[in-house]
């Protein structure tokens, strides 16, 4: 044995035994019954086997029931002490059975006493660590082999059956406690993982108010804003209607992409070509599809949807007059989404911006969340200037 071994084996010869096997809190009720039923049937054997015969009368009788009921409560002491795996109180327990025993024997209670030797060796061996149960076992079957008067062939089996008896049931504990173990462990784990998704989905929650709520609400709180200045400046009524009018249609827009947003969350999501078509309609884009069409995993429309809405928004915001164009790839396992737009009309860079409110209305988070999306799919997002225009593209695993 090496040195590393060594202390592995003096652990396990004085290591207790599963506490989850022992514990009765998932025992099953036909197991209770059983158990119960069992120690029940024991204690008629018993006090059958100790009082017939006719061994005892008078004030006798008394005494053998008095020592009896002190078995029993010394019995039910020994193997709660032991579920509780206290060493000091278990192994005098164990010394009392062994010699209360002795006095049965000698009280002509010769079941009981067998009993008490019987039952504590299989006990020491299911409950106690393997060096202490040895001991144990070894002075209770000594005691049983030299009081019974039955030959050698019958003491030899009664002691090899309860030595096997003893050992097995001692492997079908640590079998169940290895189980009970593993499935707390596997139900800590299912926890985690519900608190993980619950985390994922808050997260997928926060993007959807970020792209449908915050670019519009903030777009409207500049054109208010405005408004008001513009009254308290005496400004032309008509310039005033105009920019309550655009913050009346951001609202509509708005409650509109409010209400897909709600319908994404709930997973009823409109095709990924039948919303493009419908979305470069309204910004006057052109559209290009190529590959053969398929329906997307419900992340990969959404990342989809939600980039190509958020690149068109910047074009409107800081390229205006630019033209945009939009094409919708289908390749093998992925698709592609890019959308380009040109560069914007002279004395206007695809930096600046035509309307200073309407730029600056932006939270800065649309490039982080697209490009966010993409990395949880596995994908990933470039954007950047090209010919004079800006260039997003998309690929994410579909």
């Amino acid at each position: 044995m090496s040195i590393e071994e060594a202390p592995v084996a003096g652990w396990y010869w004085t290591r207790w035994p599963s506490r989850e096997g022992i514990g009765h809190e998932d025992e099953s009720r036909p197991r209770r019954v059983l158990s119960v039923f069992g120690r029940s049937v024991l204690l008629v054997v018993v006090g059958w086997g100790t009082f017939s015969g006719g061994r005892y009368t008078g004030w006798t009788v008394a005494a053998a029931a008095a020592g009896l009921a002190a078995a029993v409560a010394l019995c039910t002491a020994y193997l709660r002490v032991t579920r509780e795996q206290r060493p000091a109180v278990s192994y005098l327990l164990a010394a009392g059975l062994v010699g209360g025993g002795w006095l049965a024997d000698r009280g002509l209670a010769h079941t009981l006493a067998d009993f008490l030797w019987i039952g504590l060796t299989v006990t020491a061996l299911i409950r106690l660590p393997p060096a202490p149960a040895l001991v144990v076992a070894a002075a209770a079957l000594g005691s049983y082999m030299a009081a019974s008067p039955a030959g050698w062939l019958g003491n030899a089996a009664t002691v090899g059956g309860s030595v096997l008896v003893g050992c097995l049931l001692r492997l079908d504990i640590e079998a169940r406690g290895t189980a009970r173990r593993l499935l707390a462990q596997e139900r800590a784990a299912q926890a985690a993982q519900a608190e993980s998704a619950a985390l994922a989905e808050r997260a997928r929650i926060a993007r959807e108010i970020h792209d449908v709520l915050a670019h519009s609400l903030s777009a409207q709180l500049v054109h208010l804003e405005a408004a008001r200045l513009m009254l308290d400046a005496g400004t032309d009524r008509e310039q005033i209607r105009e920019r309550v009018v655009a913050a009346r249609r951001m609202a509509q827009d708005g409650l509109v992409e409010t209400r897909q947003a709600l319908s994404a969350l709930r997973g009823e999501l409109t095709p990924v070509g039948e919303f493009l078509v419908e979305l470069t309609g309204r910004e006057r884009a052109a559209l290009t599809v190529t590959g053969t069409p398929r329906p997307l995993a419900a992340e990969a429309a959404l990342a989809v949807r939600r980039t190509a809405q958020e690149a068109m928004t910047n074009v409107r915001k800081h390229a205006s007059g630019a033209r945009g164009s939009v094409e919708l790839r289908y390749l093998d396992g992925a698709v592609e989404l890019e959308v380009c737009n040109t560069r914007p009309p002279r004395g206007q860079s695809a930096g600046e911006s035509p309307s200073e409110e309407l730029a600056a209305s932006g939270s800065g988070y649309g490039l982080l969340g697209m490009r966010e999306r993409a990395e949880l799919l596995g994908g990933t997002l470039l954007a950047g200037p090209q010919d004079g225009g800006w260039r997003v593209l998309l690929r994410v695993p579909a």
